[in-house]
């Protein structure tokens, strides 16, 4: 009895060949919990797919695949002076986003990837620092520049503008330009850059769009484990609250150790989202969580917070009273979600 993420493997794996198809240069990205597949997973998809390069974010994560996926491996986070140093194969290439941090030095000889400072200010050299970086170069194995792109762009702001600048600021500096390693970028807008940069290699690193790219080709589900029929006014679970009315309380597997439960801030936009945010805590307050699994078309709420490996859902009177063992879905955030399997359905969910 677990929570089990379902992979209808054709469909899945028919997606990824679509994007692979539709974005030459592709760069997988396998990083955190392996977007809810598990990284050991994604490594052994990467290679299934015929990538030479697959990106992670962290240089523990490098660690953990870099025997199961044979190619080379790039490290997304950048390196820090303070960071452990780990047993890495020579397949693995480091970012830098300074060319002024003692640690750098650490890498002499190493492979080596320069991000550059994009509208994200997150990381990355700046512009009045590319003479240090043409000096720097002789230091390690140039294996090209990054940018990391914005998701979501202001009226008017575009990624090839961007990178159309960054570019030219390389050209102007001397430095090379052989390959660009991008995020969060179209078919159509890699191709106007190929088009006015023949020379230059620009890889996409993708990983959402790859593995989620499809949400009908997988899909998580729990096992009702017990079933407890409750009264109005009972009391029940570690709290000991009363049972709002009477019901069944449904013990289901999957709890704060699979991430459910678990949340993570974010950018409300329009009135329908603050009007749904705010209904939310109304609900919070009255101690009425919505949970992420359903049982005939209907998410229900739980009946107590989730524990580390369980959850209780409270099913009023007058619905059909849960059978232990029965299967229910569950709509989860797929990249903090860590299920205790994942199954294989070759002839779909």
């Amino acid at each position: 009895m677990a929570l089990t993420l379902h992979i209808d493997t054709a469909r899945w794996r028919g997606h990824q060949e679509a994007v692979l198809e539709r974005l030459p240069g592709l760069v997988p990205v396998c990083k955190g919990n392996g977007y809810g597949f598990g990284l050991d997973r994604l490594a052994r998809e990467a290679t299934r797919l015929g990538a030479g390069l697959l990106a992670v974010g962290t240089v523990h994560e490098a660690l953990r695949v870099q025997d199961v996926f044979e190619g080379d491996l790039l490290v997304l986070t950048p390196h820090h002076r303070h960071e452990a140093r780990l047993p890495l194969h020579e397949r693995v290439i480091r970012t830098l986003s300074t060319v002024d941090d003692p640690g750098a030095h650490g890498l002499a000889g190493a492979r080596v990837v320069v991000k550059l400072m994009s509208s994200m200010r997150r990381h990355g050299v700046h512009p009045r620092d590319l003479h240090r970086v043409r000096t720097a170069l002789r230091n390690w194995q140039f294996e090209g520049f990054s940018i990391h792109l914005p998701l979501d762009r202001p009226a008017g702001a575009g990624g090839v503008g961007e990178i159309v600048a960054w570019m030219d600021r390389l050209r102007a500096a001397g430095l090379p330009r052989h390959t660009l390693f991008v995020s969060h970028l179209s078919a159509g807008e890699l191709a106007r850059l190929r088009e006015r940069f023949p020379r230059t290699a620009f890889r996409p690193r993708v990983g959402t769009g790859l593995w989620l790219g499809d949400p009908k080709a997988t899909q998580y589900r729990s096992t009702v484990l017990d079933v407890v029929d409750v009264a109005r006014g009972e009391r029940f679970g570690v709290r000991q609250r009363p049972a709002p009315a009477d019901g069944h309380l449904a013990v289901v597997a999957g709890g704060t150790s699979h991430g459910i439960g678990l949340s993570a801030p974010r950018l409300l936009h329009g009135a329908r989202q603050r009007a749904r945010h705010i209904a939310g805590i109304g609900y919070a307050l009255a101690n009425r969580h919505l949970s992420p699994f359903v049982r005939d078309g209907r998410r229900y709420r739980f009946a107590e917070p989730p524990d580390v490996a369980e959850s209780v859902l409270f099913i009023p009177a007058g619905r059909t009273r849960p059978v232990p063992g029965e299967s229910l879905v569950a709509q989860l955030r797929y990249t903090i979600t860590r299920p205790d399997r994942v199954v294989d359905a070759p002839h779909g969910l």
